[in-house]
């Protein structure tokens, strides 16, 4: 099969590796499209994130959507045929995480595209059954492939306890703040507000149902936000975006007794916040690892309508175009909402 390394930063290459074969409790997903998520584009860039650091030829994608072409012996409850969004994160079951089942905290899981794991720019992988889910009929393997960064989102509006009645504001109308938006969306919130510089993206938010639009860099934040909530305050935030500034911005934006969902990385993991005006509001901070048992819940809001999941994408690059893919994906920050490789 085809699979497409990272040869060094900013380098993409070509080589072939064996099929691989299922195992026992393992089903072979023939890999129809494969998202270009921020992390990929990060170790792009730079050649690691953290500790994690990147060591070429290293396999780039951890949101695939594909077809199930072979099915180990043990598996009953899918088959060759079913198409399938494959949850990349493999944990060890036994930590006292995945006991009390926060298995996404799990200090053990093998990750897609998560050094050294290899990811999901490849024509097939094996994959562990129980993170295989079955698509609906009415939901397509591009899809499938996005049901990974929709978990994020829902992950981050649970996380805030997003109900009916309330008043949110997302910052950041990337991909993830996107995603994040409609699952508050879908989850009942009454008003959602989404804040940028970029004015492309945020248009991609209203056509996505975003309540309104705010651009921060042409209009003053705290005076918007004072007339859409009548000087109250925003119950709920969702920060995506991973600055300083608009962490700042959003403990002052919420009203008191709020709650701000953490879940873009800053550059340097480190912020200097005023936290005695949070204390004076006794605000709650919540944070986002990823996400856990979100790919049913994700899946049905796209198979009922809720979230127009395919929206978000803005870009579709052929397989054979991965530089390309990846260079634009870099450069054109400010006109790609999300990129999508189709691999077959």
């Amino acid at each position: 099969m085809k699979v497409a390394v990272m040869n060094g930063i900013g380098k993409m290459g070509f080589i072939e590796r064996d099929i691989p074969h299922p195992a026992d409790n393992e089903v072979l997903v023939k890999l129809e499209y494969v998202g270009i998520c921020g992390s990929d584009i990060h170790y792009y860039e730079t050649g690691s994130i953290g500790k994690y650091v990147v060591k070429p030829p290293f396999v780039l994608g951890h949101e695939p959507g594909g077809t199930v072409v072979e099915v180990g012996k043990n598996v009953k409850h899918l088959h060759i045929g079913d198409r399938v969004a494959l949850e990349p994160g493999k944990t060890c079951g036994h930590c006292e995480f995945c006991r009390e089942g926060k298995y996404n905290l799990c200090p053990d899981v093998l990750f897609f595209a998560t050094p050294p794991i290899d990811g999901v720019f490849q024509e097939y992988v094996a994959h562990e059954a129980d993170l295989c889910f079955k698509l609906p009929e009415d939901v397509d393997t591009m899809e499938g492939a996005l049901i990974e960064p929709l978990a994020v989102g829902f992950h981050a509006a649970n996380q805030g306890n997003a109900h009916a009645g309330q008043t949110a504001v997302v910052f950041g109308s990337g991909c993830i703040g996107l995603v994040s938006m409609m699952a508050l969306k879908a989850e009942g919130v009454s008003k959602v507000y989404v804040v940028d510089i970029l004015q492309k993206r945020l248009d991609k938010a209203l056509e996505l149902g975003a309540t309104e639009i705010i651009n921060s860099k042409e209009k003053n934040l705290q005076e918007e936000i004072d007339r859409l909530t009548d000087g109250k305050g925003a119950d709920l935030v969702i920060e995506t975006a991973g600055t300083e500034t608009t962490t700042r911005q959003a403990i002052q934006i919420t009203k008191k007794g709020a709650t701000i969902v953490l879940v873009g990385y800053s550059k340097t993991g480190e912020m200097t916040l005023p936290i005695s005006l949070a204390l004076d509001k006794e605000l709650t901070f919540k944070t986002v690892f990823r996400y856990r048992h979100i790919y049913p819940m994700a899946i049905e809001s796209v198979a009922s309508g809720k979230v127009n999941l395919k929206g978000i994408v803005t870009n579709v690059f052929d397989f054979d175009d991965i530089q390309n893919a990846m260079d634009k994906s870099v450069n054109d920050k400010a006109n790609i909402v999300k990129s999508v490789v189709k691999i077959c």
